[in-house]
Formats: C-alpha cells, sequence, structure tokens
C-alpha cells in the first residue's frame, strides 16, 4: 500500500501523477478521462488489497450523484485497461475479483516529484522488481501478438482451403 502523502506513483513504465493529475507511460502523457483517472489513483493506493465496488462508489460519487453505477465502473476499468495495455484474462495491472472488486497488482514504487521522470532508482531490489515485472510484461505481448498471428494464419489456411474446395467441386 502507497501512504497518501506520495502523490506521484511509478508501476512499470507508467507514472501516475495525482498533482498533475495525469498518467505518462516513459514519460509522455497518456490522455484518460478524470474519472478513471481518479479510480486508477484509488486502486494503485491499495494495491494488493481488494477494492469492492460499494468503496469505489463511496470514494468517487457522491451521495446525491445518479449514475448507472455499475456501467459508469465498468466504463472506467476498460478505459484503465486500454490506457494500460491490460486485459481482463491475463491482467498485468488490474485484476478482477469475481463477485467482489478490483485489486492493482503491478508492484509500486512511491517517488518524490524529484524523482518523477527518471527510470533510474537507488536501490537494487526496487531495480530488480521493476525488471523483472517489465520483463513478465513483455512477454505477456509477445505471447498476445503469437497468439494473434497464429489466429491469422490459421483464418488464411481455412480461407485457402475453401477456394481449393470450391474451385475443384
Amino acid at each position: 500500500m502507497i501512504p497518501d502523502d506520495r502523490r506521484i506513483i511509478r508501476f512499470g513504465r507508467f507514472e501516475l501523477d495525482d498533482d498533475k493529475r495525469e498518467l505518462r507511460k516513459d514519460g509522455r502523457p497518456i490522455p484518460l478521462a478524470p474519472q478513471p483517472l481518479k479510480l486508477l489513483a484509488l486502486l494503485a493506493r491499495r494495491a494488493g488489497g481488494v477494492l469492492t465496488r460499494d468503496e469505489i462508489r463511496n470514494a468517487l460519487w457522491a451521495g446525491d450523484t445518479f449514475v448507472n453505477f455499475d456501467q459508469a465502473v465498468n466504463s472506467s476499468i476498460r478505459q484503465i485497461r486500454d490506457a494500460l495495455g491490460d486485459q481482463s484474462e491475463r491482467p498485468l495491472y488490474i485484476q478482477t475479483v469475481p463477485k467482489s472488486g478490483y485489486r492493482f497488482i503491478a508492484p509500486l514504487e512511491p517517488l518524490s516529484p524529484e524523482t518523477a521522470g527518471t527510470f533510474e532508482s537507488n536501490r537494487p531490489a526496487e531495480a530488480l522488481q521493476r525488471v523483472l515485472w517489465e520483463n513478465i510484461v513483455e512477454l505477456r505481448l509477445a505471447q498476445r501478438r503469437t497468439n494473434w498471428q497464429t489466429a491469422i494464419m490459421a483464418a488464411l489456411l481455412v480461407s485457402l482451403a475453401l477456394v481449393f474446395l470450391v474451385r475443384s467441386c
């Protein structure tokens, strides 16, 4: 869990800056609407723990706000995952806890404003943890690319087989 006085949090290649209300990847801003950004900050501050849907509702919407809450949370989580390049089936950052809520699962590194934007750590354990996590992310992304390539090749082979069958008839 990250203390509330740390306003910048790094996870992998991302930095979440509460003061600037900004998500950055490799130092470049990533567009994210205000509500999903608040939800991401809330999840990151409770990293490793389950954040229930009721806790999300109480933290992000005032009692007199009338919204389709389930739809708003689902939309916010989807926007966060899109911004992070995450997937619900094989999460790297946000894990869905069925019938309960969500959990932030990436290792975090709290930063001061002076060290934000630099991707070097003075502590070897944190640097090693970050490198290992980035390797896991890269391996999963490579696996996704391979899965897409396999699916495309299979579709091409099926198409060729159909063309061959149609011409031979």
